[in-house]
């Protein structure tokens, strides 16, 4: 249920409720593996929709899908409703299926340029080297107005690189050929994989995300990872790319009464893993500054310390689930976590950690002046959907009765820097051949030359006898050496008169 004053998340000595106000200040839900980081997640989207707010987030396993639909009645879920005094409503939400392969939701595509080339470069793995390279392709499409749309583009720009190497040298930095064909070598790996899907048009509008149905209820977007998660860079850099449209875009509208959207990134981890630092910064920017777009940001992951802490000092919303402390860096992860909390005289957070139950959880929120609450130990509410995945005729009806299906499922493949770039390379039109005169034996006869009126040459005239040519004379070799020494003394005599008043002319 939603309380007046916020989303009720779970009990613990009190109700432990999450401010719509204070939203947009992030958060985080973590945990080890089964401990119900996934009933948390989903009882905050439904939170979030019933309130009218939209809500994006993954699906990793393939068991937040059950949201779409009512929840059945089980003793497990009857107990917990009795022992926090609420009344579950079973009832689904609307819902939107996104999948990247476009086989479990509608296709979601970018395209090369809104990528950028320091997504693009992580998502490659590329060096700094070959990432300067990446840089340059990008300027230069720019420069010369060609799009880059798809993997084809990107290719077909990178050989004009190559193609003009030392041309482009003075004016952008030298260009490696073994640059070219490691970044080439990539893209041909991420082909491989099916990656290359994700690239193109019609590329997803984020206003498709902010949608309300007719009841007021906020759209969830779910996005199919289970496969996703196989390719790791590709799903961090993509919700990481999502998450720059968002910012780049959405105005900015200060401390709204509730969020615009709220964002959950799954796995939260793999954005982190072995990112650069100018990545890590690009992210705490993005979510220091995206507050004030209204978008609210919470990181599902099993570890606090998976997540920077120049970020995790952004998240003022906490769901802490237990921790195994079987290891020194779980013994850590589990002081690091109670650190974070504000407090509880009456509790021992560190030891609290490892003690909770299935269900249960560390709950933190933002009170009405923006102050992290005291931790409470604190059994979290079911959800009033489904818990778990549901069939593939039930998917297909929720994407069949979705608002956007008309819109992606079909591709889209205009002119851009691959049909540019092959047109600029087709050679020019020939001229039609001349017709050769057929070839003639020694032994032939000559061909009659065309006279007037297209008949041979004398038809329908009287001949006449040919006039005899003069014959020439042949000189003799003493003539035509005193000749070529004439020519020559003229020649040399001529050149030396034209320096002499030339000079005349100079000097006065």
């Amino acid at each position: 249920m939603a309380g007046d004053a916020g989303i009720f998340v779970g009990r613990g000595t009190v109700p432990l409720e999450l401010l719509p106000r204070l939203a947009n200040r992030h958060g985080l839900i973590a945990g080890a593996t089964g401990t119900g980081k996934t009933v948390t997640l989903q009882v905050l989207a439904e939170g979030f929709s019933r309130i009218g707010v939209p809500v994006f987030m993954a699906d990793v396993k393939g068991d937040l899908a059950g949201i779409a639909c009512p929840g059945e009645l089980k003793p497990k879920l009857a107990e917990r409703a009795a022992q926090l005094g609420i009344r579950l409503e079973h009832r689904g939400f609307p819902v939107v299926f996104w999948d990247v392969e476009g086989r479990s939701g509608h296709p979601v595509r970018a395209t090369i340029s809104d990528l950028g080339p320091l997504l693009l470069a992580r998502l490659l793995g590329l060096n700094a080297i070959q990432t300067g390279v990446l840089n340059l392709a990008f300027k230069l499409a720019d420069d010369e107005g060609l799009l880059l749309l798809d993997i084809k583009d990107l290719r077909a720009m990178l050989v004009h690189v190559a193609e003009n190497a030392r041309a482009l040298t003075l004016r952008y930095g030298s260009v490696s050929g073994a640059s070219v064909g490691a970044i080439q070598r990539a893209l041909l790996a991420l082909e491989t994989q099916g990656a290359d899907r994700f690239f193109g048009e019609p590329m997803l509008d984020i206003a498709d995300l902010l949608q309300v149905d007719a009841q007021g209820a906020g759209q969830v977007s779910i996005l199919a990872a289970d496969r996703l998660m196989q390719q790791p860079q590709l799903y961090g850099t993509f919700l990481l790319w999502l998450l720059s449209e968002l910012f780049e875009q959405l105005p900015e509208v200060g401390d709204p009464d509730r969020p615009r959207l709220v964002f959950f990134f799954d796995e939260a981890h793999l954005l982190f893993d072995d990112a650069p630092k100018a990545l890590v910064d690009k992210v705490e920017q993005v979510v220091r500054l995206i507050r004030s777009k209204g978008v609210g940001v919470y990181f599902v992951t099993q570890n606090p310390l998976d997540i920077p802490e120049s970020v995790l000092a952004q998240l003022g919303n906490r769901v802490q689930h237990a921790l195994r402390a079987f290891s020194p860096r779980d013994q850590r992860a589990v002081r690091a976590a109670a650190e974070t909390f504000r407090s509880n005289p009456r509790l021992d957070t560190a030891a609290a950690i490892t003690e909770l139950g299935v269900g249960e959880a560390l709950v933190s929120m933002l009170d009405e002046k923006g102050r992290p609450h005291i931790v409470e130990r604190a059994l979290i509410r079911p959800p009033d959907s489904r818990l778990g995945p549901i069939s593939d005729a039930e998917r297909l009806a929720v994407m069949a009765a979705g608002p956007v299906g008309a819109r992606y499922d079909a591709v889209i493949d205009r002119e851009s820097a691959f049909e540019r770039l092959a047109h600029r390379h087709e050679p020019a039109a020939e001229p039609a051949p001349r017709p050769t005169p057929a070839r003639r034996g020694p032994w032939s006869e000559p061909a009659p030359r065309s006279g007037p009126y297209g008949r041979p040459d004398g038809a329908g005239r009287p001949s006449q006898p040919r006039r005899q040519e003069a014959p020439r004379s042949r000189e003799s070799p003493e003539e035509a050496f005193f000749k070529s020494m004439a020519r020559s003394v003229g020649s040399s005599l001529g050149r030396q008169i034209a320096r002499g008043v030339l000079g005349s002319i100079l000097r006065r």
